[in-house]
């Protein structure tokens, strides 16, 4: 039960799922892997649990901050699921906590980061970065009305 391959086809995309990779996350070549993983979708998230249901404090919260801009649709993988995928992504990212949070491809950091971003409004101009129009700029003009 303890490979990517399983994960991958859980993948939590709305669309379609994530085609199988090989289990070598450790080396030059699992390196690789993550780093296609990691392009596959504009928002992926290394997580401890789902989206639905998540089984931390920091996965939930870099959830709702991701509702909370309206991101509905990104790649999420339960490393809870593939103690390779969790370590895998750790080394890949030379980041030590989950959840991680990339987007295009490029680490953007875990859940202080992300709520940081939040806060100072980075989040919603590296949104648009990405062609995702922050919820909350709809939200700041429904207020001014």
């Amino acid at each position: 039960m303890n490979s990517l391959v399983r994960l991958s086809g859980r993948c939590l995309r709305r669309l379609a799922p994530v085609p199988a990779l090989p289990r070598r996350l450790c080396t030059q070549a699992g390196n690789v892997e993550l780093g296609e993983l990691v392009k596959k979708d504009k928002v992926v998230v290394f997580m401890k649990g789902t989206p639905a249901q998540p089984m931390c404090g920091f996965s939930n919260a870099v959830v709702q901050i991701l509702r909370m801009h309206g991101v509905d649709e990104y790649a999420s993988y339960n490393v809870l699921e593939d103690q390779d995928l969790r370590q895998g992504v750790k080394s890949f990212s030379n980041w030590p906590t989950i959840p991680q949070v990339f987007f295009n491809g490029e680490f953007v950091g875990g859940c202080d980061i992300l709520l940081q971003m939040h806060q100072n409004g980075d989040l919603v101009e590296e949104l648009q970065k990405l062609g995702i129009r922050s919820a909350l700029l709809d939200s700041e003009k429904d207020e001014n009305k």
